[in-house]
């Protein structure tokens, strides 16, 4: 009898479909606590007396940084930062997300030019309270203001948030009108269309609107909250070579508070698009001698914003509808 070939093993196309998933699950968890490790922690939120208590609920301030260290001249005019010195908060936003299945998660704009009492220097503009003592300052401000805790702090700067935008291939928005600002460095027209990172950071940087301010903190909700869809949209995840660049991007331009980690960040994309969003109440937006125009909040209104949001509640429409 001729020898009996030896049998072949059969292929078993679902276990190497098995073995090459966990390799990718394995390697993206091992990339992701890579990038943990590489993220910028700072002290942000300081202990000191009087500071409002534990409450339900976790808050975020999220920060949004004029920072120009690290760029090249190159960066600078092709962001049209210019060279202005120093650090300031170009954007302050809270985010709450609750504990209440009844609320919704809340993604409330402060606007910088706010006129609030900033410890150990009277009443000033709310970014003012970066300039004098950095991320505590501005924290125990924020808290002092509105007796709301908070409980973590991320911070961008203006690279990384353009890098982040051109790591997710650019994001899509729809302008009602054509915005020009050569100060912004953007020349934008009216209609939907795909911003890349350079255009998106003078979307959220312009203030070329009569109501300045006021409008800007609606555009940067408004890209915000694209800019975090498309994050989480399974387009993103689901591709490596979009989310490996994000990551990457993202370690080099995010400051967090010393116990935050990615993980952390993961929610802030995964609840902010669906976040109801609006500003503090704004009452008026008089002249104040030494500070300038300001921001004054509706004190009635805001105090019942920030009651509800303290107390993990929801939060009607209407006291955060954007001024008009």
């Amino acid at each position: 009898m001729p020898p009996q070939r030896p049998m072949r093993k059969k292929r078993r196309p679902g276990r190497v479909i098995l073995v090459l998933l966990l390799v990718l699950v394995l390697g993206t968890v091992g990339f992701a606590f890579y990038v943990d490790s590489t993220l910028t922690r700072i002290n942000a939120l300081p202990d000191y007396e009087g500071r409002p208590a534990q409450t339900p609920g976790t808050t975020w301030l999220l920060v949004g940084s004029d920072a120009r260290e690290g760029l090249t001249q190159e960066q600078k005019d092709a962001l049209a930062t210019g060279d202005a010195a120093g650090r300031r908060t170009d954007t302050i936003m809270m985010l709450h997300l609750p504990d209440n299945s009844a609320a919704k998660p809340v993604l409330l704009s402060i606007p910088r030019d706010s006129y609030v009492p900033i410890p150990q220097n009277g009443r000033n503009k709310v970014n003012a309270a970066y300039a004098f003592g950095g991320p505590q300052m501005l924290v125990q401000t924020v808290e002092g203001a509105t007796g709301v805790r908070i409980d973590h702090y991320m911070e961008i700067g203006f690279g990384g948030f353009s890098d982040m935008v051109d790591a997710v291939g650019g994001v899509d928005l729809c302008l009602d009108q054509p915005i020009k600002d050569p100060l912004a460095g953007i020349d934008l027209p009216a209609g939907c269309q795909e911003l890349d990172g350079p255009q998106a950071l003078g979307f959220v940087r312009t203030r070329a609107f009569a109501t300045a301010d006021l409008q800007r903190v609606q555009n940067q909700r408004q890209f915000l909250s694209a800019l975090f869809t498309k994050i989480k949209s399974p387009a993103t995840l689901a591709n490596p070579f979009r989310v490996i660049p994000l990551m990457n991007a993202a370690s080099g331009a995010v400051s967090v508070n010393e116990d935050d980690h990615v993980w952390h960040l993961a929610s802030v994309a995964l609840n902010m698009g669906d976040a109801a969003s609006g500003t503090v109440p704004v009452g008026s937006t008089p002249t104040v001698p030494g500070a300038g125009s300001v921001v004054q909040w509706n004190k009635e209104k805001a105090s019942q914003l920030f009651d509800l949001i303290s107390k993990d509640e929801p939060v009607p429409a209407e006291l955060i509808a954007p001024p008009r």
